[in-house]
């Protein structure tokens, strides 16, 4: 074997590990979210994913979803405990911190196209004006996803402020 081949096989036994542990770290948080919504007697159906270098579960509803609203909670809230709270549980499982992202009845993925738009509009507007612009409060998952939005229009942003005051600041080129 030469060097390269012995590289390219490491390099791809270590993706496949790296897969494989997410899918267990999924697997971990997909058990002990099934026993929250037995405790807290709602339906839900349990999806698991990989994506973007990290493990993700989504709890999604044949019935609306109303229910599970309850484990959204007003912005988010209850949604980013939880998160927190699966992400302790794989923790204690595996030994290892993890970044699995949680969704519940698609909370998540709508308030990242609501973000993505900000970004994008805001990124319009800082090249019109030429002028920067500061926007509101966010949490880190919100401030990720408008930073990738104007990165995508080719404007620079940063973050200033501290916890939970926290804020994106998008700069002219």
């Amino acid at each position: 074997m030469t060097e390269g081949t012995v590289a390219a096989t490491e390099g791809a036994a270590e993706s496949g590990d790296a897969l494989s542990h997410l899918e267990q770290e999924g697997e971990i948080a997909a058990d002990y979210l099934e026993e929250l919504l037995d405790i807290a007697d709602l339906d839900g159906d349990i999806d698991m994913d990989v994506e973007a270098d990290r493990a993700a579960v989504s709890i999604i509803s044949d019935s609306g979803g109303r229910d599970l609203q309850k484990l959204v909670g007003r912005d988010g809230e209850v949604l980013e405990a939880l998160q927190e709270l699966t992400r302790l549980a794989v923790h204690r499982e595996t030994g290892d911190r993890s970044r699995l992202m949680l969704d519940i009845a698609g909370f998540r993925a709508k308030k990242r196209a609501e973000l993505a738009e900000l970004g994008a509009k805001t990124a319009d507007e800082v090249k019109k004006t030429g002028e920067s612009v500061k926007l509101a409060p966010m949490t880190p998952f919100e401030r990720k996803v408008v930073h990738d939005a104007v990165a995508a229009a080719g404007l620079r942003s940063e973050s200033e402020g501290e916890e939970p005051q926290r804020f994106v600041v998008v700069l002219p080129a």
